[in-house]
């Protein structure tokens, strides 16, 4: 039996990846958003998993993220596994805390929760980064929101910079934990791909496949750091950026500033 710790379990790709485990059996703890619906999950978790915590934070404050991590901390002395699936693709509010939201999703509080939650996760445990196919070269001001992208390019970066991010995170921590970016598999069938590209998607069960093999398998051994494209089945290199330490250093400064 593993501890898994979930961000954004309450809907989508992480919802049904928690049904997955808990049926396993093993013990989760979920994050959300909402409490009505962190609620409603956990009571639907609980007949098969081993037990369930719920954990409430908006990944959109920092200072949020950091305290919801301090809570973990202190209620679980262990945790095995870390799948930083929350995401954020459309937003009404783009830019709040002086960040871009989709950065401060998709790449900061990842990379935070990664940071923070490292003495709870021992050298045999994992942290996995939700990445996608989608990814750009990331501009280091972007994530300041100094000027405001679009959807798809700040999505596009916010990706490539967790991917990047995690390789350094390989590279500084090669004996463990394994540290894995996943790109679960394109146009996946979750409200967020069809509010933002109007399109019912592809089975999400094809994401929860690879999650749960990246949570568990042993056929990632010896990956840490690198990046696994579920569309080609196998790990490749994310697209090349030629700014990798500026992009890297520019969200640990950040992150050292809260």
């Amino acid at each position: 039996m593993k501890t898994i710790l979930i961000t954004g379990a309450t809907q989508g790709l992480g919802k049904a990846t928690a049904h997955a485990l808990a049926k396993a059996g093993h013990a989760l703890i979920i994050h959300g958003r909402d409490a009505a619906k962190l609620a409603e999950t956990a009571k639907a978790l609980k007949p098969a998993a081993a037990c369930v915590t719920t954990h409430i934070a908006d990944l959109s404050d920092l200072t949020e993220v950091a305290a919801m991590a301090s809570r973990i901390r202190d209620a679980h002395p262990q945790i095995d596994v870390l799948i930083n699936n929350a995401g954020v693709f459309k937003t009404a509010q783009p830019v709040a805390h002086r960040l871009d939201v989709r950065f401060t999703v998709n790449t900061l509080a990842s990379a935070l929760l990664a940071r923070l939650l490292l003495p709870a996760i021992p050298q045999s445990g994992r942290i996995i980064h939700l990445s996608s196919a989608a990814q750009s070269p990331v501009d280091p001001q972007a994530l300041t929101g100094e000027y405001r992208l679009q959807d798809i390019e700040a999505y596009a970066q916010s990706k490539l910079a967790i991917t990047l991010w995690n390789q350094k995170f390989g590279q500084d921590y090669p004996d463990g934990p394994l540290s894995l970016a996943v790109n679960p598999g394109s146009l996946l069938a979750t409200r967020m791909v069809r509010e933002g590209f109007g399109t019912a998607g592809n089975d999400v069960e094809t994401g929860v496949d690879i999650l749960t093999r990246a949570a568990l398998s042993d056929e990632f051994t010896g990956a840490t750091g690198r990046y696994y494209d579920n569309d080609a089945g196998r790990l490749a290199p994310p697209y090349s950026d030629v700014v990798v330490r500026d992009v890297t250093a520019r969200i640990d400064a950040l992150l050292a500033d809260l």
